[in-house]
């Protein structure tokens, strides 16, 4: 992923608020981020519990989307991540929904997907091992592209009304 600046993120979200943007927070290592080890960037909000964000180049450009993480917890043992295909336990596992873009989100419109609770797929993707022995045994540069594709298949999908690009 190309290098984002302060600038270059609050301006990439596509779903937010004016209030929204001015409450984002970036993660306090920020500054540190190595993007080139990066095929998305996404982050918890360290302030305001319960919001995530997720940035994908979509058409070459970065756009974000902001997250809520459910409530609640699964009675389930275990659950799988839709971005990074790995096999969690349940608590590691939430559900994410991301208000759409543009007029089908002011109607209250939103998509949903579990993903890894820290948004940490990017580098679940690249450990040797899979994390539970029913995973599929696929290579690790077939695992982070995977990921690196529905990760911006989710976002293009919050993206999908949202009409005219900012």
């Amino acid at each position: 992923m190309r290098p984002l600046t302060e600038d270059d993120v609050r301006s990439a979200f596509a779903n937010a608020s004016p209030e929204e943007l001015r409450l984002v927070a970036l993660p306090t290592d920020f500054l540190l981020t190595d993007w080139d080890h990066l095929d998305f960037f996404a982050w918890r909000d360290p302030r305001t519990r319960g919001r995530g964000y997720v940035i994908a180049e979509v058409e070459g450009e970065p756009r974000g989307i902001v997250l809520r993480a459910a409530d609640g917890t699964s009675s389930a043992r275990s659950a799988m991540c839709n971005l990074c295909h790995t096999m969690q336990p349940a608590d590691q596992v939430a559900l994410f929904t991301a208000r759409k873009a543009g007029e089908a989100g002011h109607a209250g419109d939103s998509v949903g997907t579990y993903i890894c609770t820290d948004l940490s797929c990017h580098e679940n993707v690249r450990l040797a091992l899979p994390l539970a022995p029913n995973e599929v045994r696929a290579s690790v540069d077939l695992r982070i592209d995977g990921t690196r594709r529905r990760a911006e298949a989710f976002v293009e999908r919050v993206l999908e009304t949202a009409g005219s690009r900012r």
